[in-house]
């Protein structure tokens, strides 16, 4: 039977109501203020003529986007309307400012939105170091591949956020209905509109500076992704590898969708398809960490700073002051994982290297396939501390996964292979930080959660870590999988729903408090 489906994380930041239909109202709020159109203030545009899709010159300077697994997207700059808006990207690019970021909020039919080095859309700040008035100008409209700033109600607070539409094609009716209610918008913008698609409704209140050329195909990509239904965050992280700046040497121009010949808008987003990274070996001379566990024997797992860096950053840091040393597995549950890190034992305390709570984010190369160890959170990647967890979990049949992915989960063939051979805890992927993964000891790992448990899932004779030691990997034997230990037994096939736990277990103010379903013991829960 299939599992119940971990339920959505509250959102982080306020924001307004949201529409994907042309002719209805959003906003792109670009901190934790509520940012909202306002119609009053449309500027009259006249006849204007709209410049978007006006080509560079060879020289000019452009931006190119590249992100991770999707591909490389191309922008032409508009100095000549939006100067303080070009000048405040190109010098946050060269800076690097943006490399390493995500698309935070997505938002299918209507807009990918980027650059906040918090990731949930409260943070950034412009190149002189608060926010900047970047203006509007009726040469510029929204149309799909537009890049703007986004704000927090007004242009005067624009930092480093942007957005890239996408939007839908309008109808002629709907532009009638702009203009009754107070838009002015010109033939021309009007004939866009109704071609190429966009959100009308945003001109005049956002800071148009720049206009896809090349790689709109991978936007549209991009806004199908599965996001959590609160806030609009992207279930599986879209990482911008880099932005930099160059200039345009004459390559090919495509303004428009329908100029991308092998778009298939039903086509499987391409985040789905990357290759699983958790049994990639490690090299001589890569930090891995050693965990003894008292009267159970060692534990010893690679990390991946390559896809979780601040995952791993912290989990090195805490082991190298000792803070895991001495600690217990406060919960364990079989068939599913242990958890510990938590200094108080209960499932409530402890803190990353940095005082506080730190976003590991998530990475597709990396999912919750038995012996992968990742970091409890009470909701959010967000929310990660010293609390972490190393997944037992069960073999899953193809059909199963095929109804997770009928709830939104996307599974590479790849991961469902991993899943229905090696086993694993599949409805986790995308709200958890995986960061390493067991390379020898699963064995114990396996033995461990069959320990008696009380009915908070608390050991009733503690299981205690006695040292975690970061250290060089020499080249020893690798045995990833259950079935490399002689004399252990494989995860039994997930035929039936184990019984559920206590309904009533008690949990910080910060879980989703979805009824007693076992994702809920991944959350830094009390007992």
């Amino acid at each position: 039977m299939l599992k119940r489906i971990l339920s959505v994380l509250v959102c982080t930041f306020t924001m307004a109501t949201v529409f994907s239909s042309c002719g209805k109202q959003a906003d792109i709020s670009g901190n934790s203020g509520e940012g909202s159109v306002d119609e009053s203030s449309v500027s009259s545009v006249s006849d204007v003529s709209v410049v978007n899709f006006t080509a560079p010159e060879k020289g000019d300077t452009v931006i190119t986007m590249n992100i991770r697994d999707y591909g490389t997207v191309k922008i032409r700059l508009f100095p000549e309307y939006a100067d303080k808006g070009v000048e405040n990207f190109v010098e946050l690019a060269k800076k690097g400012y943006y490399d390493g970021l995500k698309f935070h909020r997505v938002i299918n039919d209507f807009m990918i939105q980027g650059g906040d080095p918090n990731g949930n859309g409260t943070g950034g700040e412009s190149i002189w170091g608060g926010k900047f008035n970047g203006g509007t100008d009726p040469h510029l409209i929204h149309t799909a591949g537009a890049l703007a700033y986004a704000n927090s109600g007004d242009i005067s607070t624009s930092g480093s956020q942007f957005f890239i539409v996408t939007g839908t094609v309008c109808s002629e009716s709907d532009m009638e209905n702009y203009r009754s209610a107070g838009y002015d918008i010109s033939s021309e913008a009007e004939n866009i509109y109704t071609t190429a698609g966009g959100a009308p409704w945003l001109d005049g209140n956002y800071t148009v500076f720049g206009q896809v050329y090349q790689g709109l195909d991978i936007i549209f990509n991009i806004q199908k992704v599965s996001t959590d239904t609160g806030n609009n965050k992207p279930m599986q992280d879209v990482i911008i590898d880099s932005v930099t700046v160059d200039q345009y040497d004459g390559e090919e121009i495509k303004w428009y969708i329908s100029d991308y010949d092998d778009y298939d808008p039903q086509a499987t987003v391409p985040v789905e398809e990357v290759a699983i990274e958790n049994f990639t070996a490690p090299k001589k001379g890569d930090k891995v960490i050693s965990m003894n566990i008292k009267d159970y024997g060692e534990v010893k797992f690679r990390l991946f700073p390559e896809y979780a860096d601040k995952g791993v950053e912290n989990f090195i840091g805490l082991a190298e002051q000792g803070y895991y040393d001495g600690l217990t597995f406060h919960r364990i549950i079989n068939d599913f994982m242990i958890q510990g890190g938590d200094p108080e034992g209960t499932g409530r305390g402890g803190e990353s290297i940095w005082g506080e709570s730190f976003d590991g984010g998530t990475d597709p190369h990396l999912i919750h396939s038995a012996g992968a160890v990742a970091y409890a959170n009470s909701g959010s990647t967000s929310t990660n501390g010293s609390q972490f967890y190393i997944v037992t979990g069960e073999l899953y049949a193809k059909e199963d996964l095929e109804q997770y992915k009928n709830y939104g989960y996307n599974f590479s063939d790849e991961a469902m292979e991993i899943y229905s051979t090696v086993g694993g805890t599949p409805w986790l992927d995308g709200g958890y930080t995986v960061f390493g993964q067991v390379y020898d000891g699963l064995d114990i790992v396996f033995e461990i959660q069959e320990t008696t448990t009380d009915e908070n899932d608390k050991p009733v004779e503690d299981v205690i870590i006695e040292s975690v030691k970061v250290g060089e990997y020499d080249g020893e034997t690798i045995r990833w999988y259950i079935s490399d230990y002689d004399g252990t037994s494989t995860p039994d096939t997930n035929e039936e729903e184990t019984s559920d736990t206590d309904e009533n277990a008690e949990t910080t103010d910060e879980t989703t408090g979805d009824e007693s379903s076992e994702d809920e013991y991944f959350e830094e829960t009390t007992t």
